[in-house]
This record gives structure tokens, C-alpha cells and sequence, in this order.
């Protein structure tokens, strides 16, 4: 059963397969990150890139972030700070790809990116905006299963409807992994840093993070409230339960959580009309 795990995983990390762009990243991780000339030559790179630049400044005014006026790169580099827009210039095509194929996951990744940054303010957390980056990237996951094992998705679809069990225990019975691992695997692959890629590898399973259990309980708690609103479509009907160990990390009450779902309702709307405006757009390109 290993030999299905193991396989995917060198798959993955073996980038040249993965819907990413090499060139960019090798340069992009070849660069320091505190360095100051190296932010300033790593937005020479990403805006050398016209596509790419348009792509992360798409996502940098998305209301995950909440800023709406990132006119360029190097604003974005000041506003998101480095390791965002790193992370935003490696997943951008996945994050096409999704607004292609999978709207209700693009729109519920969305969702969970707004809501991690909405948790992290109320709770006055530092590094919101890559707490709101992990909420955005936590089911990269499921778009590279889907790109690399599209009859196993086929298969963890079908246990889904017949199971009637969460799409992380579908995959483990198919793949004998789940989506949280595959997308740790990924942004190891991609070198982010553990703040980014531990959130994405225990997004389900909060007990299981070490250093960054605080930024890891947000992303999972906005993953359950946002299954919980119906907003968007993350591959199964269930909600999850918030998780004891998110509970006592971030010192939770009841009235924090309702705070916090009232807030997420309007900023929801926003989340649509984001969604709404990008698909017009995919559209009046396309014809």
C-alpha cells in the first residue's frame, strides 16, 4: 500500500512535472529573503514576468489580504512581505488551474484565506497575511492529486458518495496519503517555509504541528467555518469538528467563534464578488 504514497510523493517532488515555472523558482529560491537587494532583485524577476506579475497581483487584491490597491510587485513585497509573494509566484498556476477546473475549490480556498486572516486579526496574532497565505494554499493538495492521479480522484469521489466519509479518509483508503501531505510535500518541494508549509501538512491534524501550532489551529478552524457557511465546495458535504487541540491553542470561547462568524458573512460577499468579477474576466478573454 506504501508503494502508492511513495510514488506520488516522488512525483511531486520532482518539479519539472508540476504545473509551476522552473525558472522562476530556481531564481526565486537562490535568493536570500532578508537581503536587501535581494527583495529588490527578486521583484526585477517576478515583474520581468508580465503574466506572473498579473497573476500575483490578482490574488495580492484578493480579499484574503484585504488591501485592494497592490498596484505592483514591489508594493506587494512591502504590503504581503516577501515570503507571500514568493509563495503566491509558486502556486499562481495552480491556483489557475483551479479557476479553471474547480470554481468551488477556488472559491473555498478563498474562503478559508479570508477567514484565517480574519481569525488572526481578532486574535491580534502577528504575520497575518502569511497566516491568510497558509488559509489560501491549504488544499494545493487536492489540485495536484487530481493533476496526477486523475483515476484515483475518480476512485476517493466514488468512496465519498458511497462511504459518506470526509475526502481525507476517501484518499488515505485510495492513495494511502491525503491532501494535507501531499501539499506539505509540495511546498517542501517548493522550499517555503515551515510557517507556510506546516499549516498546509496539518491543516486536519492540529496535535501533529510543532513550532507553528498557532498559525496551524487558525488555518483549521477557518477550514471548518468556512465547510460550515456552504460557501464554495471543497470536495465533500461534511463539516469537521473543531479539534481540541485548536481550541487550546488559540484559547477559544463560543464567543469568539460567533464574533468571528458573524464578521466572516459579510466579508463573504466580498469573496463571491472577487470569484464573480475574475470568472466575467476568464470569460471575456476567452471569447
Amino acid at each position: 500500500m506504501d508503494e502508492k504514497r511513495n510514488e506520488l510523493k516522488k512525483i511531486i517532488m520532482d518539479t519539472k512535472t508540476l504545473p509551476t515555472l522552473p525558472g522562476v523558482i530556481n531564481k526565486l529560491n537562490s535568493l536570500s529573503d532578508n537581503d536587501k537587494s535581494s527583495v529588490q532583485e527578486m521583484a526585477r524577476i517576478v515583474s520581468s514576468d508580465q503574466v506572473l506579475s498579473a497573476r500575483i497581483l490578482r490574488l495580492a487584491n484578493s480579499p484574503s489580504y484585504g488591501f485592494y490597491r497592490v498596484s505592483t510587485i514591489s508594493n506587494a513585497m512591502i504590503l504581503l512581505g516577501v515570503n507571500v509573494v514568493k509563495s503566491l509566484a509558486l502556486s499562481s498556476s495552480i491556483f489557475e488551474i483551479m479557476e479553471k477546473n474547480s470554481v468551488g475549490l477556488w472559491e473555498h480556498s478563498l474562503g478559508v484565506g479570508v477567514a484565517s486572516n480574519l481569525i488572526a486579526t481578532k486574535l491580534g496574532l502577528p504575520e497575518c497575511e502569511e497566516i491568510a497565505t497558509a488559509g489560501l494554499l491549504h488544499d494545493i493538495g487536492k489540485v495536484i492529486i487530481s493533476l496526477k492521479c486523475s483515476e484515483a480522484e475518480r476512485e476517493v469521489r466514488r468512496v465519498i458518495d458511497e462511504k459518506r466519509v470526509y475526502m481525507r479518509e476517501a484518499e488515505q483508503e485510495i492513495i494511502d496519503t491525503d491532501h494535507a501531505e501531499v501539499g506539505g510535500w509540495l511546498a517542501k518541494s517548493w522550499f517555503l517555509p515551515d510557517k507556510l508549509s506546516e499549516p498546509i501538512n496539518c491543516h486536519h491534524n492540529v496535535a501533529a504541528a510543532g513550532n507553528h501550532r498557532i498559525k496551524t489551529a487558525v488555518v483549521h478552524i477557518a477550514d471548518a467555518l468556512i465547510k460550515a457557511s456552504g460557501f464554495g465546495d471543497s470536495g465533500d458535504s461534511y463539516v469537521p469538528q473543531i479539534q481540541q487541540a485548536a481550541w487550546d491553542t488559540l484559547k477559544l470561547n463560543e464567543q469568539i467563534i460567533a464574533d468571528i462568524v458573524e464578521a466572516l458573512e459579510d466579508k463573504l460577499v466580498e469573496v463571491k464578488n472577487f470569484s464573480l468579477e475574475l470568472q466575467q474576466g476568464a470569460d471575456a478573454v476567452a471569447n
